[in-house]
C-alpha cells in the first residue's frame, strides 16, 4: 500500500475533527457552488476512477460509470435545491407586545447545521456511498463540514475523489478544514466516533458495524445521532391473480432483481413469500432455473465472499424445502414453509449476496403470520392483481408498518434519488427509522432546530 494510504494516527484523526470544528460557516449559495464544483471536478477525472473503482471492487465499467453519473446528479441535486431556499424556512411567532395577561416575545425557529459529521464509505458503492456520496453531499449541504473515512476495500478510489473535492474547494475559495479524507482500519473509524468535537455518524454496510458505531457513540460522555444503514432481507409477495396473469414475467424480474450487483446491495429482495399453489411452486421453479443459468459473478471482496458462503451454507443446513446451490459463490434458492421461517430467526437475517428463500404460506392467514415476524426492513414489495385486492390491502397495511419503502408491483432495487425518497426503515435497517440516507431529505440528518427570541435587528447570525 502506497504511503498516502497510511493509517490515520491518533493525531492525525484529532488534527483532522478540530480543524472541522472550527471551519467558517457558508452560506446556502456557497454550499450550492462547491457542491457543483465538486460534481465537476469528479467527471473531470475521466476514465482514470472508472479503471482504478473497477480495479479495486470488480464491478464493471457500466455499472461503475451509471453509479459516477448518479454521485454527480446527487451533489447537483442538493445544489439546485439550495439555491430553491430548500431546508432554509424560517417559522414566525410575530412579538404580541400587547397581549395580556403577559406579552409576547418575537420568536423565529429556524433548522441550523449540527456540526462536523464523520462519513463511512460503504464496501458496495466506491462512489454514490463513498467519499463524495449521499451522506456527504447532504452533510456539505446542511452546512456541516466533513470527516470521511474512507472504505478499505477502496483506497485508491477514495483518494482520487478527494482530491477532486480539494480542487473544488480551492477553485471555490473554501476553507480547506470543511473536508478531510482518513485512511485505515476498524481502530481509525473508532478513533473518529470517539472524537469531542464530532458531532453525527453517516454509515453504510452491516448490521454489526453499524450497531458498534452506534453503541460506541452513546457511550460518549455526550453521545452523538449515528444514522446507520444496515440492509435487510426486503420481502416481496407474490399474490395468486399476479402469478395467474404474468408468473412467467414476474419470475424474469425477481431473478433480474436478486442478481443485480451480484445481490450485493441493501435493497436486494432476499425473500420471496406467496401462497401454496401450483403457480408458486412453478414460479420456484422457474426462478431456480434462471440463477442456474447465470454465470457466477466475481464479489467485492474475499472476505465478503467467504461471508456469503458460510451464511449460504447455514441457511440451506436449516430450511427442510428444496434447496438450489450448485457450488460456493453461485447464485442460490432456498425453500421453506412459513412456519419454518417464522419459528428460525436465522432465516430472516441478511444475505448479502445472490441468495433468496422462498416461502411458502399455507393461506393468506399464515401470509399476515409471516408480515408480523419480520423485523424492520428498508423496503416491502407486494405483487397483485385485481383478483387479490382483499389479500392486499391488510397486507400493505401490516407491510407498511415494517418498512422505510413500499413497492407495487416492481422491484426494490435501483433506489431513484429525489426528493419523496424514503430509503430508511424501523430497526434493525436503520437506527432511525424517521430519517433516509438517499434523496433532499437526507438533509435533515444534520440539522438541528433553533429558537432565536427577540433577536435585535442588524445581528450576525450565521451559523
Amino acid at each position: 500500500m502506497e504511503t498516502r494510504y497510511a493509517e490515520a494516527t491518533p493525531e492525525e484523526i484529532h488534527a483532522a475533527v478540530f480543524a472541522a470544528g472550527h471551519a467558517p460557516a457558508l452560506s446556502a449559495p456557497q454550499r450550492a457552488d462547491l457542491l457543483d464544483a465538486i460534481a465537476d471536478e469528479i467527471e473531470a477525472i475521466g476514465d482514470d476512477l472508472t479503471e482504478i473503482a473497477g480495479q479495486e471492487t470488480a464491478l464493471p465499467a457500466g455499472r461503475l460509470n451509471g453509479e459516477r453519473g448518479r454521485t454527480t446528479s446527487q451533489l447537483r441535486l442538493f445544489a439546485t435545491s439550495l439555491r430553491d431556499g430548500f431546508a432554509q424556512d424560517e417559522i414566525v411567532d410575530v412579538a404580541l407586545p400587547e397581549r395580556q395577561p403577559a406579552p409576547r416575545p418575537e420568536i423565529r425557529r429556524r433548522l441550523v447545521p449540527i456540526g462536523p459529521v464523520a462519513v463511512f464509505g460503504a464496501s458496495n458503492f466506491p462512489l454514490a456511498f463513498s467519499v463524495a456520496g449521499g451522506d456527504t453531499a447532504s452533510a456539505l449541504a446542511a452546512g456541516c463540514p466533513v470527516v470521511v473515512k474512507a472504505h478499505p476495500l477502496h483506497p485508491g478510489t477514495s483518494e482520487l475523489v478527494a482530491q477532486a473535492i480539494y480542487r473544488a474547494m480551492d477553485r471555490t475559495g473554501t476553507d480547506p478544514r470543511w473536508f478531510s479524507l482518513l485512511h485505515g482500519s476498524v481502530e481509525v473509524g473508532t478513533k473518529l466516533v470517539e472524537q469531542p468535537g464530532l458531532k453525527a455518524v453517516a454509515f453504510t454496510g452491516s448490521h454489526r458495524a453499524g450497531r458498534a458505531l452506534f453503541d460506541l457513540a452513546n457511550r460518549r460522555s455526550q453521545p452523538i445521532p449515528v444514522f446507520a444503514e444496515m440492509g435487510s432481507v426486503n420481502p416481496l409477495f407474490v399474490l395468486p391473480g399476479a402469478l395467474g396473469e404474468r408468473g412467467e414475467t414476474l419470475a424474469a424480474g425477481y431473478a433480474e432483481s436478486l442478481l443485480m450487483g451480484v445481490g450485493q446491495f441493501c435493497t436486494n429482495p432476499g425473500v420471496v413469500i406467496g401462497i401454496d399453489s401450483p403457480e408458486f411452486s412453478a414460479f420456484q421453479a422457474d426462478v431456480a432455473a434462471r440463477l442456474d443459468a447465470a454465470p457466477i459473478g466475481t464479489m467485492l471482496s474475499s472476505g465478503i465472499s467467504a461471508n456469503f458462503n458460510a451464511v449460504a451454507d447455514q441457511i440451506a443446513e436449516k430450511v427442510t424445502g428444496m434447496t438450489h446451490r450448485t457450488e460456493p459463490q453461485s447464485p442460490s434458492l432456498f425453500a421453506t414453509s412459513a412456519r419454518e421461517f417464522i419459528d428460525h430467526a436465522e432465516l430472516r437475517e441478511e444475505c448479502f449476496g445472490p441468495a433468496a428463500i422462498a416461502v411458502t404460506a399455507a393461506d393468506a392467514d399464515e401470509l399476515m403470520a409471516v408480515v408480523a415476524a419480520l423485523d424492520g426492513q428498508l423496503t416491502g414489495t407486494i405483487h397483485l392483481a385485481d383478483a387479490d385486492s382483499a389479500i392486499a390491502s391488510p397486507l400493505a397495511v401490516a407491510l407498511g408498518r415494517k418498512v422505510g419503502r413500499l413497492v407495487f408491483n416492481g422491484f426494490p432495487t435501483g433506489v431513484e434519488v429525489g426528493h419523496a425518497m424514503q430509503h430508511g426503515g424501523p430497526y434493525p435497517a436503520t437506527t432511525d427509522s424517521r430519517f433516509t440516507s438517499v434523496g433532499t431529505q437526507a438533509i435533515f440528518r444534520f440539522l438541528r432546530p433553533l429558537a432565536i427570541q427577540n433577536a435585535p435587528a442588524g445581528l450576525d447570525l450565521s451559523l
